[in-house]
């Protein structure tokens, strides 16, 4: 289908270079890193076409304080919260607080492990001296916001926008912890499945007005508009739906349950986002649903060795899907080479149906250590 480049996502110059000497008719950027880099306004000034945001926009995803602002600004439920640069500032306000559980997250990039739900003072005061003092993560914990914890059922609302019209996507739920139950360390996702049964339409345009709509309006009022995919992570709370965070980017592994979905060519509606013609497309999805269970390595989302063949990838149906993500060719053998190593993703006519399918085919792969929730849309 395609040739794999020896490329590094965040290696700009190099992929620019690829692009033009080969002629790319589009670029799709996947990751969240190059997005914040400017991979899209380099790509554009070189007259390439190219679907995602610029590097302004892409702050909603790259810097937490940044997203703060905005939905204050314009209006958007969230948390209420404060913005800190400073360990003992932000130990003060902590110390201070009476409402646990609260939310701890590192401004910048994190690989999707930069928030800590902290139930007592102890907690918080250890994540932000692992996240200001320790730098966990770098200079993405030169900033920390610091949130009132929300309670509730979270989703996963995406939208295609051309910085004008938006079109949501289906919905979907994220299993973020490493445990069943939803217990232990955040991770960048370990299941999803599509659409939630407690999220119905009506739910999907309140949030199109209160949520998607405001964002878009607003990045262009503020001279940086939004182009691309837009994810909206909700809080289903008491009050309503609240923003939990904004990605700039497909969400993984949500992504691979909602697009098994999609019926219409998704590159017309990338073209459509990059001409500004997302109105003039219908954009069509099944009535099926989607569950997709992620393979991990052992000790993700902590430190985890690599290298171990994949065995067993021959004996899925043919209406699976499995998407790989932390794996590599080593020689002829398919080896695992990252945290997350694998998504199998399996279409029924209901969520019952499509989790048992799942499950099936995930039994029939293996390496050393795999690892996966078992509970993965799995309703008690």
């Amino acid at each position: 289908m395609g040739k794999n480049l020896p490329l590094k996502a965040n290696n700009i110059p190099e992929l620019l270079r690829a692009a033009l000497e080969l002629r790319v008719d589009l670029t799709v950027v996947g990751p969240e890193g190059p997005l914040a880099d400017g991979v899209v306004d380099l790509f554009q000034e070189k007259g390439l076409r190219v679907f995602g945001p610029g590097g302004k926009a892409a702050r909603l995803e790259s810097s937490k304080a940044f997203a703060k602002d905005v939905m204050e600004k314009f209006g958007i439920p969230c948390a209420r919260g404060r913005i800190f640069d400073s360990f003992q500032v932000a130990s003060d306000y902590v110390k201070n607080t009476s409402r646990w559980p609260i939310a701890i997250k590192a401004d910048g990039l994190a690989a999707g492990k930069g928030v800590v739900i902290a139930g007592s003072e102890g907690e918080a005061l250890l994540a932000l001296k692992n996240i200001i003092v320790d730098r966990a993560f770098g200079s993405a914990g030169d900033r920390v916001v610091i949130e009132e914890g929300l309670t509730g059922k979270e989703v996963s609302l995406i939208a295609f926008t051309d910085g004008e019209h938006i079109v949501p996507m289906p919905p979907a739920c994220d299993y973020k912890r490493i445990y069943d139950g939803d217990k232990g360390p955040n991770t960048g996702g370990m299941g999803s499945y599509s659409p939630p049964p407690f999220f119905g339409d009506d739910l999907v345009r309140w949030s199109l007005e209160r949520v998607l709509k405001p964002v878009v309006r607003g990045m262009a009022q503020m001279g940086e508009p939004y182009r691309g995919v837009l994810y909206a992570g909700l809080m289903l709370t008491a009050e309503g739906p609240k923003v939990l965070e904004f990605n700039a980017r497909f969400g993984d592994p949500e992504t691979q349950v909602i697009l098994p979905r999609l019926k219409t060519d998704l590159v017309d509606i990338m073209l459509a986002v990059i001409d500004g013609n997302l109105d003039r497309i219908r954009i069509e999805w099944s009535d099926s649903t989607c569950v997709g269970v992620v393979l991990a390595s052992e000790g993700y989302p902590g430190e985890y060795a690599t290298g171990f063949p994949i065995s067993g990838l021959e004996n899925i149906d043919a209406d699976i899907a499995v998407f790989h993500a932390g794996t590599k060719l080593n020689k002829s053998a398919i080896v695992t080479d990252g945290g997350r190593v694998l998504t199998v993703s399996a279409i029924g006519d209901n969520l019952a149906e499509a989790r048992k399918k799942a499950y099936l085919n995930v039994s029939r792969i293996n390496f050393r250590g795999c690892y996966c929730r078992k509970d993965i849309a799995l309703f008690r």
